[in-house]
């Protein structure tokens, strides 16, 4: 029987990229392979040892379910969110692609149930990919940039290696989905050179993807967000090469949803 190591499903709106505001109910995988210093879910980074389930569509009320989480009681859990009333269900994480078998058969089956398949991934499992791609609505793909990402088994010393090379790999395989964003988190450490290597990879694949930068939403006193000129600069600096480039901020957390 098909389990996974889930942390939460709930109901809310889509707080990032091309479909901010839309409702969503979100499936939280456990553990991911890399350490973002901005990011604002690090108790997802490792495997829990129980999921929370909201009881009822905006009743904010929660059980506990141990992991691994069966298949059914997943399907259950979102069903009794009313999925069918939400626009999207969105497997995020942590990393959902390091759990492929589990992204894929609960896609197949909430995807009967009405609602697109929303995957937000760190952009890095191409072979993961390749075996959910089909079910999959729209691939939400992370562009880590090395001045602010490593992977989990680096050294946190020295120079991190970069992403590029496999991003655009990964990029190459999500473009076979109905929709494909890019989205790149970007802060004060962010060199102009990494974005411009970014831009170039995915000009090279389809220069019409929609590319997001998404300025960081400050979670530790080093995690600083660009200055606006920086920000604007940057929108200029990619659209010479690219058709779709936008500036959208974290919106969920200006209101305070998780």
């Amino acid at each position: 029987m098909v389990s996974a190591n889930l942390v939460e499903i709930f109901s809310s709106v889509q707080g990032e990229g091309t479909h901010v505001g839309e409702s969503t109910i979100f499936v939280r995988f456990g553990g991911c392979d890399l350490r973002c210093a901005w990011c604002d879910s690090p108790h997802t980074w490792r495997p829990v040892r129980e999921c929370r389930l909201e009881r009822r569509r905006g009743s904010a009320e929660f059980e506990a379910m141990p992991n691994p989480v069966p298949l059914g009681a997943a399907i259950a859990a979102v069903d009794a969110l009313d999925p069918e009333s939400h626009r999207f269900v969105s497997l995020t994480g942590g990393e959902p692609l390091l759990q492929a078998n589990a992204v894929r058969e609960l896609a197949r089956a909430l995807r009967e149930r009405g609602p697109g398949i929303h995957l937000e991934t760190h952009g890095l499992a191409v072979d993961s990919l390749e075996k959910v791609i089909d079910v999959v609505d729209v691939v939400s793909m992370d562009w880590k940039l090395a001045s602010d990402v490593r992977r989990a088994a680096d050294s946190a010393e020295g120079v991190a290696a970069d992403f590029h090379a496999i991003h655009a790999e990964f990029l190459r395989s999500a473009c076979r989905a109905r929709e494909v964003v890019v989205k790149v988190v970007v802060t004060a450490a962010t060199r102009d050179e990494e974005l411009d290597e970014m831009s170039r990879r995915v000009a090279a694949i389809d220069p019409k993807t929609c590319v997001i930068l998404q300025p960081v939403t400050p979670v530790t006193r080093e995690t600083r967000s660009a200055s606006a000129d920086r920000l604007l600069g940057w929108v200029a600096r990619l659209s010479e090469s690219l058709a779709d480039v936008r500036l959208i901020p974290q919106t969920h957390r200006i209101y305070g949803a998780p």
